[in-house]
C-alpha cells in the first residue's frame, strides 16, 4: 500500500508539471494583456507595470520563475488586486467553496444512495418510479436553471431562505441543493442499478435461505457491496462539484474560489487564473488518490488482486 501511494504521488507531481506548463503558455498565448481594459493605460505606465511584474523578461525566464514559485506554493501577486497575492485570495475564498462543496457532496451521497436503495427494494413499484422521476429531473435540469427556480420559489415567494450572500448556514442551503442535484441524480441511478444486481446475486439468496431478515440482508450484505460503484464515482463527483461551483457561486453571490476564478477571467488577472487552476488540479488529483485508497479498504479483493499481479 505504501509503495502504491508513493507511486501515485509521483504521478500527481508529473501531472501537475504538465498542468502548470500548459496553463502558463495558454495564458501567454491569450489575446490582450493583464493590464488591458476599457480605459487604456498610458504607454509609460503600462511599461512600468510590465517591468514590475516581470512581463518584460524572456518567456523562458518567466516560465522557470513561475515553476519555481509553484514548487514553493507561491502563485505570485494579483495583477488586479494591488497588494494582494494569489495565495491570499485563495486563502480567503476557499473556505466558502469548501463548506459549500462538502455540503453538496453530503447531500448528493446521502439522498442519492437512499433513493437508489428505495428504488431497488421497491423495483417496478411506486417508490421506484418516484425515485427515478427525481433522478431524471436532477439530470435534465441544469444547475443554473435549478438555482434560479430555488431562488424564486423559496427566497422571493416563500421567503424561507436568503436569496444570496453567505453569512450563515441558511445562506448555504439553496446553493448546496442546486450544486448537489445533478450528482445526486446520477448516484441514485447508479445505486439502483448496482443494488438490483446485488439483490439478485447468489450470496443474497443464501443469506435469505439461512433465515436472515430482509432488513439485515439488505443493510449488512447488500448495501456494502452495492455502494462500491458509488465510491468509485467520488473522484468525478469532486470534479462536478468544483466546476459546478463556478456558476452557483456567481448566481448566489458567494465569495468563494469559483466566483474568484470567474472574476479573474473577466479582469484578465492571469496569475489568479493560473493559481486557481493549479489549486483545483491539486484538489482533484489528491481526491482521486484518496478515493482509490478508500475503495481498497471497502473491497479487500482489490488488495489481493494487486498482490497477485505483483507476483
Amino acid at each position: 500500500m505504501v509503495k502504491y501511494v508513493f507511486k501515485r504521488i509521483g504521478y500527481i507531481v508529473i501531472s501537475l508539471f504538465f498542468i502548470v506548463t500548459i496553463t502558463f503558455f495558454l495564458m501567454r498565448l491569450a489575446p490582450g494583456g493583464p493590464f488591458a481594459s476599457e480605459r487604456k493605460l498610458p504607454p509609460k505606465i503600462e511599461e512600468q507595470m510590465n517591468e514590475i511584474y516581470g512581463l518584460n523578461d524572456p518567456i523562458h525566464v518567466q516560465y522557470i520563475d513561475y515553476l519555481t514559485r509553484v514548487a514553493k506554493w507561491d502563485f505570485g501577486p494579483s495583477f488586479k488586486y494591488v497588494g494582494q497575492s494569489v495565495n491570499d485570495i485563495i486563502g480567503r475564498s476557499f473556505p466558502y467553496s469548501l463548506i459549500l462543496g462538502l455540503e453538496a457532496i453530503f447531500l448528493a451521497l446521502a439522498v442519492g444512495v437512499l433513493l437508489g436503495v428505495v428504488a431497488a427494494i421497491y423495483h417496478n413499484k411506486f417508490g421506484d418510479y418516484m425515485a427515478m422521476v427525481i433522478a431524471v429531473l436532477g439530470i435534465s435540469v441544469p444547475s443554473f436553471i435549478l438555482a434560479t427556480i430555488l431562488q424564486y420559489v423559496f427566497a422571493l415567494k416563500l421567503q424561507l431562505f436568503p436569496i444570496a450572500k453567505f453569512d450563515s448556514f441558511a445562506h448555504s442551503i439553496l446553493p448546496g441543493i442546486a450544486l448537489a442535484a445533478t450528482p445526486l441524480a446520477f448516484i441514485a441511478r447508479l445505486m439502483r442499478s448496482s443494488m438490483l444486481d446485488v439483490l439478485n446475486s447468489d450470496y443474497i439468496k443464501t443469506a435469505k435461505a439461512k433465515g436472515l431478515t430482509k432488513r439485515v440482508t439488505i443493510y449488512r450484505h447488500g448495501i456494502r457491496n452495492a455502494i462500491l460503484p458509488v465510491v468509485s464515482y467520488l473522484g468525478p463527483l469532486v470534479v462536478t462539484i468544483l466546476t459546478g461551483s463556478f456558476i452557483i457561486e456567481k448566481i448566489f453571490a458567494i465569495p468563494g474560489l469559483g466566483n474568484e476564478f470567474v472574476e479573474s477571467v473577466t479582469n484578465r488577472d492571469y496569475t489568479v487564473i493560473m493559481g486557481t487552476t493549479v489549486f483545483f488540479s491539486v484538489l482533484l488529483l489528491v481526491s482521486i488518490l484518496i478515493v482509490d485508497i478508500i475503495y481498497s479498504f471497502i473491497d479487500p479483493r482489490i488488495k489481493l488482486t494487486r498482490k497477485e499481479g505483483d507476483q
